[in-house]
């Protein structure tokens, strides 16, 4: 049976409690899913100890091509660098991407004043996501803008 991949940032003590949390709703939701999640795997993300580049590519690689969906956090300054990669990888594998961007910037998009802003340099009210790494994941999944619409979104995709 393959397995749902989660791909998140978790370098912070914020991006990690985060993922638990969503996680853990995950497999509440879905208790018959299985999760890979690359920040519970040990054997290469226990920054205390020690795993080379290629051992983390290889392990994370394997288990998104053993999926049959991707979990994509979006969320902060710019998609994650990793998660962005897995993304490729996703999309060239044809595994349907689900990607989480929550980012309150969002509201507000008829706002006048807020589009009267993007006249002036560097005055954008909008977050900024790279269009290349949306895109794939339009090409082949959706995004959602909250947690509830995420989950509901899941379920249409197993």
């Amino acid at each position: 049976m393959k397995q749902i991949y989660y791909a998140a940032p978790l370098f912070s003590n914020m991006e990690q409690q985060y993922n638990q949390y969503l996680v853990q709703q995950l497999r509440e939701t879905f208790p018959n899913e299985t999760f890979y999640v690359p920040q519970e795997q040990m054997s290469i993300n226990d920054k205390n100890s020690y795993a080379d580049s290629k051992l983390i590519a290889k392990y994370d690689t394997d288990a998104l091509l053993n999926s049959k969906l991707m979990l994509a956090v979006l969320d902060g300054p710019v998609i994650d660098v990793g998660v962005a990669s897995e993304i490729g990888v996703a999309y060239q594998a044809n595994i349907p991407i689900i990607g989480l961007f929550t980012d309150s910037r969002q509201q507000g998009a008829t706002n006048p004043k807020k589009l009267a802003a993007l006249q002036e340099i560097a005055e954008s009210q909008f977050p900024y996501a790279n269009l290349y790494t949306i895109g794939l994941i339009k090409l082949n999944g959706t995004i959602a803008n909250n947690e509830a619409t995420f989950l509901e979104t899941i379920e249409t995709y197993l």
